[in-house]
């Protein structure tokens, strides 16, 4: 695990990075509001990934100044951006490796704003416990890329929100809820099930990507 600096104009993001041998790919975390790359959850999820070959990149979406303003951590579009970011930021040193984002909460916001951009190629994106309804319409209807939304069965009217982004998406989709859980998954064994989803969405994707670009 390597922390790092990710760079957005003069604003500096910290980061972890974790990259395990013979990677086919990795995959950003967006975290939901309040929270950071030492989120417990999405440690927890990268770990599971990183356990199936998987890179993963914990980063900071704002700085501390950044984060004490309440508007501040729902503003997808700056969100979105700092994501773009990072995204380039990888690029340019880790290239042929696929590309995945997973949010939570307005991290799925922005993860599917920034990959509804059209030179962002992003193979596959999982939002857990997301608010994917604030990306808005049109974001949702143009992004490409292969999107699961995991949902608690016990978080309600963040069901219904996830229901209404599902239908206003047109890239191959899937929504998967996890019985008994609430809208953080505290509840036993919630977490895992939804870890080991979205491993198994990734890995499905950044294999199936890798098989077209050698066919």
């Amino acid at each position: 695990m390597n922390t790092v600096s990710i760079p957005d104009g003069q604003v500096k993001l910290g980061g972890e990075l974790h990259v395990p041998e013979n990677a086919n790919g990795i995959v950003l975390f967006a975290h939901g509001s309040g929270s950071s790359r030492f989120s417990p959850r999405n440690t927890y999820v990268a770990k599971v990934l990183q356990q199936h070959g998987m890179g993963t990149l914990l980063f900071d979406l704002l700085t501390e100044e950044e984060d004490k303003n309440y508007e501040t951590r729902f503003d997808i579009s700056l969100l979105a951006r700092r994501l773009i970011a990072a995204t380039d930021w990888v690029k340019g040193g880790m290239t042929g490796l696929k590309l995945g984002y997973f949010g939570a909460s307005t991290g799925a916001a922005a993860a599917l704003l920034a990959a509804a951009t059209a030179d962002n190629k992003i193979a596959a994106i999982v939002s857990r416990g997301g608010r994917p309804d604030l990306a808005g319409k049109t974001a949702l209807s143009r992004v490409k890329s292969p999107t699961l939304l995991i949902v608690g069965s016990h978080d309600y009217g963040v069901i219904e929100l996830n229901q209404e982004a599902y239908e206003l998406m047109n890239c191959e989709k899937m929504m998967v809820l996890i019985e008994g859980a609430t809208h953080l998954f505290e509840e036993p064994g919630t977490l895992e099930q939804a870890a080991k989803s979205a491993a198994a969405w990734f890995a499905s994707h950044f294999n199936a990507d890798q098989a077209k670009d050698e066919s």
